[in-house]
């Protein structure tokens, strides 16, 4: 870490990924803050659902599971765990975790831990709360509406403006987030779009899901949103190594770059999970008086669905869904 003023996608991936950055800490990103994979075992349950649909679709009984920015491996513990549940019957289902970190302590057996991703795949591509973390440029419109590089300063995360942007960088904003006048800010997509581009073509064939906050063309926030989160709060984003360093994610642009085999589908988590059986509702009365104990734990459950589908929260994620080869996806309710 220098003093030095970089631009802010170099300082993130030194900050985020090099040695001693932030993403290679031993408490991983749980100990920082808290995604649906750690709020509710129902996330990994709706996961194993749509695996299995996946190979029911796909018409294979042996299929490939990859989870990319796997943290420290919890959601594929918990899709493993829940696949008798989801009707897999004798699926083969072979896991393989995408980290750079090293493999966890304990970590189930069954589970191919990787530093890079897999090509070949067949089956479900996963990316929760990934993209958001692939470090972008940052971008200004000066007071003579000019688009400027935003420079970083690592020790402090002190700004100031640098070079006009040109080149690809200038035509991704023209297409996909046209400034909003002088003051606003932006976040250039565009590597995004690439290693998203990446994870899909991974895929011989199955669903690439991308699971992040995000926005659209129509609705960009005038000033961007790069922020930090330490310690589970939010704090002033500085490329220290110090704190997570997150943007929302311009999934429309990502859906685009990707291209796949068929139309992307974008729903929100809300709507995407209650495709998959979890909605929240309140379990009946009669089941209090009936079952007092099978109450309580269908009332528990109700209380975390209603927290992955919650608006103004979790329930807000965007579900950018891409096929290869088939037509795998969430379209209806799953048995």
């Amino acid at each position: 870490m220098t003093d030095e003023w970089r631009g802010w996608q170099e300082a993130a991936e030194a900050a985020l990924y090099g040695d001693g950055g932030f993403y290679r800490s031993p408490e991983g990103p749980a100990g920082h803050f808290r995604t649906s994979v750690h709020a509710s075992s129902l996330f990994a349950s709706a996961v194993a659902r749509l695996l299995v649909r996946t190979a029911r679709e796909l018409d294979t009984g042996s299929v490939d599971l990859v989870d990319l920015g796997a943290g420290r491996g919890e959601l594929l513990t918990g899709v493993l765990a829940a696949l008798p549940a989801a009707g897999a019957g004798d699926l083969d289902v072979r896991a393989y975790a995408v980290e750079l970190a090293a493999r966890p302590a304990g970590l189930d057996p069954r589970i191919e831990w990787c530093a890079e991703l897999p090509r070949g795949m067949y089956g479900l591509l996963f990316a929760n709360e990934w993209l958001d973390n692939v470090p972008t440029e940052v971008v200004e419109t000066d007071e003579d509406g000019v688009d400027r590089y935003v420079l970083v300063r690592t020790a402090d995360g002190a700004e100031r403006l640098g070079d006009p942007v040109t080149g690809a960088d200038a035509e991704w904003l023209r297409r996909w987030w046209p400034s909003a006048g002088p003051g606003g800010r932006a976040e250039i997509g565009r590597p995004r779009d690439e290693a998203w581009a990446g994870a899909v073509s991974s895929l011989v064939g199955g669903l690439a899901v991308a699971v992040d906050y995000a926005h659209a063309r129509e609705a960009r926030p005038p000033f961007g949103t790069l922020t930090g989160f330490r310690s589970g709060r939010e704090v002033r984003p500085v490329p220290d190594g110090s704190c997570d360093l997150t943007s929302h994610v311009a999934l429309d642009a990502c859906a685009a770059a990707a291209g796949a085999d068929a139309p992307p589908e974008v729903l929100t988590q809300r709507e995407a999970l209650r495709r998959l059986g979890v909605d929240g509702g309140r379990p009946p009365l009669s089941l209090a008086s009936a079952d007092p104990a099978g109450y309580v734990r269908a009332l528990a459950s109700a209380g975390e669905a209603a927290e992955l589908t919650a608006r103004g929260g979790l329930g807000d994620f965007g579900w950018l869904m891409q096929r290869k080869g088939g037509p795998a996806g969430v379209r209806g309710p799953v048995g």
